[in-house]
């Protein structure tokens, strides 16, 4: 398998939103995308500009789904937003049935995502997010699949929509 890579350094949170969003407006449905990195590395913020990039409605409060571990979003397409940061290995893995989630066509983020139990995910990109400083976040998109690979070629030539905030980028194609 090709592994492409997008490895991007946003300079505040406002980018790295940004970044969400211009993925968000080229997801098609079916998609997972599994989140990596410490507290405060700006999954959330991710998560925020990805909704918009979907539609959802201004009025859905988009939230970390830590507590309630599994939070749904209606716009142009259903995004699920699941958190396994308090989620054990094993049979309370098992009982949030995230497959069906997965085979449902909607839109799927997990944050935490190393932490799921093999459930036949091959598939997905998986976003890795590193703490740089107070504002600038270190991001690494790695596409699992052809679909993904594609998605990443989209992304790194999209146009960011960001006023002074900058995003600076690399992109890498292994064969």
């Amino acid at each position: 398998m090709n592994t492409h890579e997008y490895h991007v350094t946003t300079d505040s949170p406002e980018a790295t939103r940004a970044l969400g969003r211009a993925l968000g407006r080229m997801l098609r449905g079916g998609e997972i995308l599994g989140l990596s990195g410490d507290l405060g590395s700006g999954k959330t913020c991710f998560v925020h500009g990805l909704a918009e990039g979907l539609e959802v409605g201004r009025n859905s409060w988009v939230r970390s789904p830590t507590f309630t571990l599994i939070n749904e979003y209606q716009g142009r397409l259903s995004l699920v937003h699941v958190d396994l940061f308090r989620v054990a290995q094993g049979p309370e893995m098992e009982d949030l049935h995230l497959e069906e989630y997965f085979a449902s066509g909607c839109v799927c983020v997990v944050e935490w995502f190393e932490r799921l139990d093999a459930v036949g995910v091959e598939e997905f990109m998986g976003v890795t997010f590193r703490y740089v400083s107070e504002e600038r976040r270190a991001l690494r998109f790695a596409a699992h699949g052809t679909r993904y690979g594609e998605m990443i070629a989209a992304l790194h030539g999209a146009d960011l929509e960001t006023s002074g905030p900058r995003v600076s980028s690399t992109r890498r194609d292994d064969g």
